[in-house]
């Protein structure tokens, strides 16, 4: 039985799943890895971090089936996307730290691209917005201001990738330096529409073309490790960023469908096949997919903070003990207060791309205690992609066909209650899959696909299983009361901003 070793690569754990030609999972290993906040506003990883525990899931998911590399037929890898890697190109030490996509330390540096006039251009040929959390201007901060690392770059020395690219570079002993061209359309560098590196931003970035790598399709030969990382040699076929992933593996293959995954942050993508969209609302123009170099597009809607909101009611206020207590205690909330915490801790994202706002809290009284701030806080997330759906479904033919189904995954979907309230907040159907490793299924089904394990996207799509699905059960009256209390507490967070 041949089998698929995917490699999930986040933005706080590296996991590794091994499936079988069913799509079935036969073994995963998970490892979590520190993150480091240097001032405020930044977000950096070390890159060994990212390469050992990468290394070593792979050896204990392997462990764990009983699997060797023999019995494996392909990788695929999937990563954080936007995260930014530069390192030396004879012996691959990185420079200094990955500056993770969360990281807001270069929004001066894109408040000075939109005042120079230079949006228009950086929209029209990426599809993106000047800001901090694409790859550009992180690399340009990173060439700046360490020493010497600029001289060193356009000597030819020195390479910049994604962490896929990054990963990829060090399986392979050095010998492949490519990404796909999804991680290739977040770097605020790629012209999207001719699916190549755009001469006039990298000039205007300042970043020397020797250091990119070259782009190929989501499924494709991207060489083979080395073998003694895992007893033989093991061939890499497919990569794609997580959220892209996430559209693979939950067979959001037609146009009009949407996806949202739900993990440190929120992603939502709507399907807008061969034919790339313009967003009239600030939302993205993306690749979703390209395979045998044909593109597919996807407007997304981009979410910093999900999954951490969970993570701050836990680490930051110790009010749960685990992720799960959240909704025990949204549930047990007193349903009079009507609070709302607007999670701008690294600044919003869309439809607002703010980098200078912070969070703030409203409606608090004398009776809010954990459960309001827990309601609140699982509640943030829910509104959030109602402004996504909202703007998606602005661009997408004035909306029809666009949210009528909202497929999700990522680690919140685990909490009914949080399902439910999107439900009632979207007023459309949620449904959840029963295989919600979804981003690694996407990136085993690149791989696979390459390899002659798995089918044509068509055939793939017939073998999405529902688990559940959340139909709407709240009142239009008090969905568009509710919405619009979220709506205030947004703008009053944003006249705040500096």
């Amino acid at each position: 039985m041949p089998f698929v070793l995917a490699i999930d690569q986040g933005t706080t754990s590296s996991r590794a799943i091994l499936f079988r030609p069913d799509t079935s999972i036969a073994a995963l290993a998970q490892q979590e890895f520190p993150q480091h906040f240097p001032a405020p506003g930044w977000v950096e990883h070390e890159p060994e971090d990212l390469w050992t525990s990468t290394v070593e899931t792979c050896r204990e998911a392997m462990r764990r089936g009983g699997i060797y590399a023999s019995d494996i037929a392909a990788i695929g890898i999937t990563n954080q996307r936007e995260t930014a890697v530069v390192w030396d190109r004879r012996t691959g030490e990185s420079v200094g730290r990955a500056i993770v996509w969360q990281d807001r330390r270069t929004a001066a540096h894109c408040t000075r691209l939109k005042e120079e006039g230079h949006e228009a251009l950086i929209t029209a040929r990426t599809g993106l917005l000047a800001d901090p959390y694409f790859s550009a201007t992180k690399v340009a901060w990173i060439l700046d201001q360490i020493p010497g690392a600029r001289a060193r770059a356009e000597r030819g020395e020195l390479l910049f990738g994604t962490v896929d690219s990054y990963l990829l570079w060090r399986l392979t002993g050095g010998r492949v330096h490519a990404t796909d061209a999804t991680n290739a359309s977040r770097t605020m560098l790629f012209d999207i529409h001719r699916g190549a590196w755009d001469d006039d931003l990298l000039r205007l970035l300042r970043i020397p073309a020797s250091m990119l790598p070259e782009v190929r399709d989501c499924a494709s030969d991207f060489g083979t490790t080395d073998p003694e990382l895992f007893g033989g040699p093991i061939a890499i076929r497919g990569i794609a960023g997580d959220q892209q992933a996430a559209v693979v593996g939950q067979a959001c293959f037609s146009p009009g469908m949407v996806k949202s995954t739900y993990g440190t942050g929120c992603f939502a993508l709507l399907n807008t096949g061969e034919t790339p969209i313009a967003s009239k609302n600030r939302l993205l123009t993306t690749i979703a997919y390209q395979l045998g170099g044909r593109r597919h597009y996807a407007l997304e809607g981009s979410i910093f903070v999900a999954g951490a909101v969970v993570q701050w009611l836990r680490d930051g206020l110790g009010i749960i003990g685990s992720a799960a207590e959240s909704s025990t205690k949204a549930r047990a909330a007193d349903p009079s207060q009507e609070l709302y915490l607007v999670p701008a801790f690294v600044g919003l994202g869309a439809p607002y791309w703010n980098p200078e706002v912070r969070g703030a809290l409203f409606g608090l009284s004398r009776g809010t205690g954990p459960n309001e701030l827990a309601k609140a806080a699982l509640e943030s997330v829910c509104f959030q992609t109602v402004d996504l759906l909202v703007a998606m479904k602005a661009d997408w033919q004035d909306g029809d066909g666009a949210g009528t189904v909202l497929r999700v995954d990522g680690g919140m979907t685990a909490s009914d209650w949080t399902m439910q309230r999107i439900a009632d907040l979207i007023g459309a159907p949620v449904d959840r899959p029963e295989i919600l490793e979804t981003t690694a299924l996407g990136a085993a089904y690149l791989a696979g696909l390459q390899a002659g394990i798995y089918p044509e996207p068509e055939r793939f799509s017939d073998t999405w299983r529902l688990d559940r699905r959340f139909s709407p059960a709240l009142d239009k009256d008090s969905r568009e009361r509710k919405i619009a209390g979220w709506r205030k507490a947004v703008q009053a967070a944003l006249s705040t901003a500096s």
